[in-house]
């Protein structure tokens, strides 16, 4: 058992990626504001919480950053992602440092 077994807490930074091939008629891929609607649902669920308490990570998942990542990833594709836009990559970082991707082809 390391350290970070032990009940501990992350200021983590999160970046999301999206892409497409067409814009729509405005010339936007994606409205960002939407984004950050979809990004700050997931951060206000999360936000100061017991995460070990929360589903998916009370049963099924380890909050690790990996699985954050897959997690904030498919949460905000259900939300920003359609058939001209693909948010396929989200990036956790626990510290400057130590940073998880999780990616979809």
């Amino acid at each position: 058992k390391g350290k970070c077994e032990n009940l501990h807490g992350h200021n983590y930074k999160i970046e999301i990626y999206a892409r497409g091939r067409e814009l729509d008629n405005i010339g936007l891929l994606v409205d960002f504001g939407e984004l950050k609607d979809a990004a700050d649902e997931i951060v206000l669920y999360l936000d100061h919480r017991n995460i070990n308490e929360l589903p998916p990570f009370d049963v099924e998942l380890n909050p690790s950053a990996e699985n954050l990542a897959r997690y904030i990833l498919e949460r905000v594709s259900a939300r920003v992602g359609d058939d001209r836009v693909q948010v396929y990559k989200v990036r956790c970082f626990e510290t400057p440092t130590s940073v998880a991707t999780y990616q979809v082809d």
